[in-house]
This record gives C-alpha cells, sequence and structure tokens, in this order.
C-alpha cells in the first residue's frame, strides 16, 4: 500500500529527474507527427482543452475529469495542499460556487514535458502554464492570474492529474 510519504518522495525524484534528463519535449516538432510522443502531447492537450471548456461552463465535475479519482491526488497552493480528489472537487465548488465567480478560464504558455522511463515508455508528463480567469464575481478564491505546474500518469482509462501546484 501507497503511503503519502512515499508518494511525495516518488514526486519530488520524477521532478528532480525531468530536471536532469532527457525528455520528450512536446513543443519541439517531431520528425514524424504520428509519433507517439506526438500523440500522447496531443492526448494531454485535449484534456486541459476539456478542462476550458468544462470551466467556461461552470461544469466543475467535469473539470475535474482530467484528475485521477484517487486519494492520493494533490492540489497545491499558497493556502496549502489538499489531497484526494473528493476533498480538491469540494474545494473548487466552495471557491467558485456560481458562474460568475468561475468566469472565463484561458491557459496559455502550455508547455508539455514527457517522462520517458528507462525503457522509452512515457507513464508521466510534467505540463507547466499560465491560467487567467476573466470574471465578474469573487467567492473565497481572489487569485485572476497565475502558473501552474500539472503531473501527468498515464492510466489505464487515459493520461490523469495526479499533482496540481498552482500559484
Amino acid at each position: 500500500m501507497t503511503t503519502r510519504p512515499s508518494l511525495f518522495a516518488a514526486l519530488l525524484l520524477l521532478f528532480a529527474l525531468a530536471l536532469t534528463a532527457p525528455a520528450l519535449s512536446a513543443q519541439a516538432p517531431a520528425a514524424n507527427p504520428d509519433s507517439a510522443a506526438t500523440a500522447e502531447a496531443r492526448a494531454i492537450r485535449a484534456i486541459l482543452d476539456a478542462q476550458v471548456a468544462a470551466w467556461n461552463r461552470a461544469d466543475i465535475p467535469a473539470f475535474m475529469q482530467g484528475y485521477d479519482d484517487s486519494p492520493e491526488t494533490a492540489f497545491v497552493s499558497p493556502h496549502g495542499v489538499e489531497r484526494g480528489f473528493q476533498p480538491i472537487l469540494d474545494r473548487y465548488r466552495k471557491a467558485y460556487a456560481t458562474q460568475e465567480q468561475m468566469g472565463k478560464l484561458t491557459f496559455s504558455d502550455l508547455n508539455i514535458r514527457l517522462l520517458p522511463s528507462s525503457t522509452g515508455t512515457v507513464e508521466y508528463a510534467i505540463v507547466t502554464g499560465r491560467f487567467h480567469l476573466d470574471r465578474s464575481a469573487y467567492g473565497t478564491a481572489r487569485q485572476d492570474d497565475g502558473v501552474y505546474s500539472l503531473l501527468f500518469h498515464k492510466t489505464p482509462t487515459g493520461w490523469k492529474i495526479i499533482l496540481d501546484h498552482t500559484a
């Protein structure tokens, strides 16, 4: 059974490897546009696009479909660490209680970095970018602009966010 400390140790190791190991960058043009790396990056981008669309129609449960439904999924913000899919969902519902509080979400400066294992299989990816909310009302969440880093894991059901660090 995986414990939270060992999960976070593994995540720290992945981030360290991402900084030192060669990786497949989704922003670099691929020699073969149908390559596996390009397909993986497109799949991750599709999840992010679906999240933006869900947010902009004020559908938080659909937005959360990009996250792994696990008690180990983590959301890190300047306010602390929230662990577990359901607590993260509850946090979003409380912080953005109305469509006016949610506003319109946009992502920019997106970078998808696929992390191949020693066998070349890609099971993890780090995504960084910026977010902006254009909205007319505020709930408990006051931040309209910021940066984020996401750790995606390729699961049997597709790519899922297992760690979201938003600041």
